[in-house]
Order: structure tokens, then C-alpha cells, then sequence
């Protein structure tokens, strides 16, 4: 098995913790990337990328495209450590 990121030993430990008190019971990873992946589709669901006719007037598009960014970026790194979760 190889090193997981400081993030993803964060999630495991907390979850092994939790679960059995025990920081090393690998079996749970895929069970840990299930609940990351249903945690980011519930707090930052995929969207779009913003166009001008999305927004529309009344929205200013830097600040769509910025809150766009920033949420995205989160989705993603929810969903990297998943992915690493599961490839162990």
C-alpha cells in the first residue's frame, strides 16, 4: 500500500477512530471514499461553468466565475482524496 496524502491519513484516521478505535483498519477505505464522494456532491454539486447568458445582468460574471472557481477547486480535492481511497 502505498503513502497517502496528509489528507487523506486525516479522513482514514478519523474514520478508523470513529468507527473501531483502531487507526489502521484498511478495510474501510472504500467505505471512507463512498462518504466523501456523497459529502461533496451534497455541499458543492457539479455545475456548469458560468457563461454570460447564465449569469445573466444582474450578476456581475468575475464574481460567478470566481465563486465558480473556488467551489470547484474544493469538489475536486473531496474528490482526489476519494480517488486515492479507493486506489488503495
Amino acid at each position: 500500500m502505498s503513502e497517502l496524502s496528509l489528507a487523506a491519513q486525516e479522513v482514514f484516521w478519523a474514520f478508523n477512530k470513529a468507527a473501531s478505535g483502531e487507526p489502521d483498519d484498511w478495510h474501510y477505505l472504500p467505505a471512507i471514499a463512498a462518504a466523501l464522494r456523497a459529502a461533496a456532491n451534497q455541499v458543492v454539486p457539479w455545475q456548469p461553468e458560468p457563461t454570460e447568458e447564465s449569469v445573466g445582468p444582474t450578476i456581475d460574471f468575475g464574481y460567478a466565475w470566481a465563486l465558480f472557481s473556488k467551489t470547484n477547486d474544493v469538489r475536486q480535492e473531496l474528490l482526489a482524496i476519494a480517488d486515492e481511497l479507493e486506489a488503495q
